[in-house]
């Protein structure tokens, strides 16, 4: 949201739940074939380090991102949470902090972004959703205020302290990119193989901010310069 209206980015103009795995270590002298529970604690050790080293992996894949917000007006308990390319280019130096995100996997995603990294600006639930323009990560992760404000419409009362970050506009894109668009590549490079086949605009439809490999963001970004399909 702008200004208060609160900015939910922190990005320039041009235009995540954890699962934790524990296992029971048995002791040396304990006889597995009765019982099989070090076989059992074995098999589990070596499935959470094989995870770990996957999750690590896929994080290691992923430098690039994919950001929603609302661009039409929409009020919830009072405040107008509109908040679309064009507010956030308006704002100073073009810069604003993303806020309200209160999904855990998104939250996660948040905390993983780098400075000098993009992300593409997603309008969402709007008439035509779809990518309008880029940001830039200008800051890592940092407390989200309005989890504190009672009568901010992203007020969590269980809330402590949870980490979003800045983000800033970079530049418009030369054209809308429109979700029906790139559902259709998605579609065709899902059977076919492309960069887009597991894109998780559409394996993670609903998580407001979602990673993008460096061979899906350029894809994407090359669209600019092609007529729609």
């Amino acid at each position: 949201m702008p200004p208060r209206k609160t900015t939910r980015s922190s990005a320039k103009s041009n235009e995540h739940t954890d699962a934790d795995a524990q296992h029971n270590k048995e002791s040396d002298d304990e006889a597995p074939l009765k019982t099989g529970k070090r076989k059992r604690s074995t098999a589990i050790k070596n499935d959470v380090e094989k995870k770990i080293k996957n999750d690590d992996a896929w994080k290691a894949s992923y430098n690039h991102w994919l950001m929603k917000s609302e661009p039409e007006s929409r009020i919830e308990n009072g405040v107008d949470v509109k908040f679309g390319i064009e507010d956030l280019k308006a704002l100073p130096n073009q810069t604003g902090c993303w806020d309200g995100v209160r999904n855990y996997q998104a939250r996660n995603f948040m905390r993983d972004m780098k400075v000098d990294q993009q992300a593409f600006f997603y309008h969402s639930n709007c008439k035509v959703p779809g990518i309008a323009g880029l940001m830039k990560i200008v800051k890592e992760a940092y407390v989200d205020h309005t989890q504190f404000v009672k009568k901010d419409v992203h007020y969590d009362p269980s809330s402590k302290a949870d980490n979003p970050k800045w983000s800033m506009f970079e530049r418009m894109t030369k054209r809308f990119i429109s979700l029906a668009e790139l559902k259709k590549y998605h579609l065709q490079h899902k059977a076919k193989g492309g960069p887009l086949k597991d894109m998780a605009l559409f394996t993670r439809a609903r998580l407001s901010v979602q990673p993008l490999t460096a061979e899906e963001f350029d894809f994407v970004l090359s669209l600019e310069n092609e007529d729609p399909i």
